[in-house]
């Protein structure tokens, strides 16, 4: 049985953020209320082993731990692990920056892969933050890291801004 560390565990409820909360909420208070666990973590945190840590004001954390279910045919971690990780936190650095009523979407995105990753890395750090947030669109980078500093990948993010449609 495969004993590493589990951000979300088989018997916790996972899900997605209500859309009428989208309406009501900015995104940091949303990534706050996922922090405190007011709202469940996503489906994808659970599959892929790794939650949301910390966030502030254009900056969030996430952790993870690579396990063998994410190994690829060359017996490394797959790069989409890295990318997933990346991806979350360029994309939820810039959703503490957007406003009630308004959502985000990755518009485009590059990694760098540097260093293989190993079940024997251990947990992970991606810290991504804000770097440009206009009207329409926002750019963020991101790094993932050893928990001893180092860089394994890194990546940037431009996001399209919009507001949401109200249904009725």
């Amino acid at each position: 049985m495969d004993e590493s560390p589990r951000f979300v565990a088989e018997d916790v409820e996972v899900g997605c953020i209500p859309r009428e909360l989208l309406m009501e909420r900015s995104g940091l208070e949303l990534m706050r209320d996922l922090l405190a666990g007011k709202l469940p973590p996503p489906p994808i945190s659970r599959t892929l082993n790794f939650a949301l840590t910390a966030a502030d004001d254009g900056m969030v954390e996430f952790r993870g731990v690579p396990l063998f279910d994410h190994y690829n045919p060359a017996g490394i971690v797959h790069g989409g692990w890295a990318s997933t990780l990346l991806d979350s936190a360029l994309g939820a650095s810039v959703n503490t920056k957007v406003p009630v009523g308004f959502g985000h979407t990755t518009i485009e995105f590059k990694v760098n892969l540097v260093r293989p990753i190993t079940v024997d890395t251990g947990e992970v750090v991606a810290r991504g933050t804000v770097t440009h947030f206009g009207r329409t669109t926002a750019i963020s980078e991101a790094t993932l890291k050893t928990l001893d500093g180092k860089l394994l990948a890194m990546g940037v993010e431009t996001c399209a801004i919009f507001p949401l449609a109200s249904r009725s």
